[in-house]
């Protein structure tokens, strides 16, 4: 059970299971190699817990906020995978640490902060693990010790800094607009127009085990399915009316783009390799997004045939794309683009190349040269969109997206993927493979 200081209806990794708690699952987090995450085995410096903390809060990278673990040691196995040691803390130190903390987040954080507090079990019965989890907040946190007037706190990859020049300039700048446009409410839109059934096998797809009435629940704003996702809906100051977030609308909604309709994917296909031929496939796709996942998936399969080349003995016949590489393609095409834009997802397959197009420019923040390379860190324009595609495991987690696809290129054999940016949209280009295989 977690207890979250007031927040007593939120529901963390609902069904998650991790030695029979059914909300944090710390395997899944270590794997996830996430920004998200901060390991602490000794507590030895509260105020490093806080910094953390205020850093989660403060959200620059738009993920929704973040855990810190404590009580767990980040090691290796003997094969030189990485793993966790649940070492625990004892009850006094659990309790110790906790008191501290939790009377720095609101006397030393302004404005203060209240992280939910979940414990799980340790290998040994006698101690316990100890979870803070902050969801991200609309403010600008400032953390004070000693003499000072605070600091601003963010975290870059897996590490906690002091925001400061043009990164604490863009936290301050985004700290004072409105939320991300994945959180707003749908203009027009009610809760009438969102699915019940396409929420629920949603759900259901996560794992969760929900009675009808637990999903009417969520058609609220008040309960939530995830601590760093918001409610799916929003209720208006002036007239009470329900109105479902933007993200809500795009994964539930029943008449999408009556309401957002930039939310429709075009799929063109070209029997040549560029647009002059006479004849071409075009299929116009709208619905949910998830519903457009599918269908876009299946059409891409279609142009990840085997090409057969008889001189490779070793290896005849290789795919033209390897289908994860499509995938993860259009996973980020899909989420990451801007929906504010009326412009539709383009998907265009040719002879010998697929090119991905994803309306508006590269969310604030990320650099083109490491997005070319792989290296970007986590940063979502759609922070509530991307984790639902995440959890159903329709796209990598933060940050890994684009080196699953370079990875996958590269085994088939095929070129590396190419990008474009600019104020319009953003390009990604996959290369038919050459027809033989690299060596792994």
């Amino acid at each position: 059970m977690s207890r979250g200081n007031g927040h007593t209806d939120t529901n963390l990794f609902v069904n998650e299971a991790m030695d029979q708690n059914p909300n944090i699952d710390l395997d899944h987090l270590a794997r996830r190699e996430s920004e998200q995450t901060e390991w602490k085995e000794n507590v030895a410096d509260s105020n490093d817990v806080v910094r953390t903390l205020c850093a989660f809060a403060n959200d620059l990278s738009n993920l929704g906020g973040g855990y810190v673990v404590c009580g767990v040691r980040e090691e290796k196995d003997e094969h030189g995978f990485p793993r966790i040691a649940r070492v625990g803390l004892t009850a006094a130190k659990l309790k110790e640490i906790e008191g501290i903390v939790l009377t720095r987040c609101r006397e030393l954080v302004h404005p203060a902060i209240t992280p939910l507090i979940e414990e799980l079990p340790s290998e040994s019965p006698d101690r316990r693990i100890l979870v803070f989890v902050q969801p991200a907040t609309t403010h600008a946190h400032l953390f004070r010790t000693g003499d000072t007037g605070g600091k601003h706190y963010i975290r870059i990859g897996r590490e906690t800094r002091e925001a400061r020049n043009g990164h604490l300039r863009e936290l301050l700048v985004r700290k004072g607009a409105q939320e991300p446009w994945d959180r707003r409410a749908c203009p027009g839109a009610t809760v009438n127009d969102l699915s019940v059934l396409a929420l629920r096998d949603t759900l259901v797809k996560m794992g969760m085990q929900i009675s009808d009435a637990d999903v009417l629940d969520f058609l609220s704003d008040q309960k939530q399915i995830h601590a760093l996702v918001p409610p799916l809906c929003v209720k208006e100051p002036l007239t009470g009316t329900l109105r479902p977030r933007n993200f809500a609308m795009l994964l539930f909604g029943m008449e999408v783009t009556r309401f957002i309709p930039g939310a429709i994917s075009l799929f063109s296909v070209y029997p040549g390799v560029d647009r002059a031929s006479d004849t071409a496939e075009r299929h116009e796709i709208a619905g949910t997004l998830l519903a457009q996942f599918q269908d876009l998936s299946r059409l891409l399969d279609l142009q990840a045939v085997e090409r057969m080349d008889k001189t490779n003995l070793e290896r005849p016949n290789v795919p033209k794309y390897p289908k994860r590489a499509l995938y993860e393609a259009l996973g980020n095409t899909v989420v990451h683009r801007d929906y504010e834009l009326v412009d539709p997802t383009r998907i265009t397959a040719f002879e010998d190349r697929v090119e991905f197009r994803s309306p508006g420019p590269l969310p604030i923040g990320l650099n083109f040269e490491a997005l070319k390379a792989g290296k970007l860190g986590a940063r979502w324009r759609n922070q509530a969109l991307a984790w639902f595609f995440v959890r159903l495991q329709l796209a990598q987690a933060e940050g890994q997206g684009i080196p699953t696809i370079l990875r996958f290129m590269r085994e088939a054999g095929s070129p590396p993927p190419s990008f474009t940016a600019d104020d319009n949209e953003v390009v990604c280009v996959l290369s038919a493979s050459n027809g033989s295989a690299a060596t792994v």
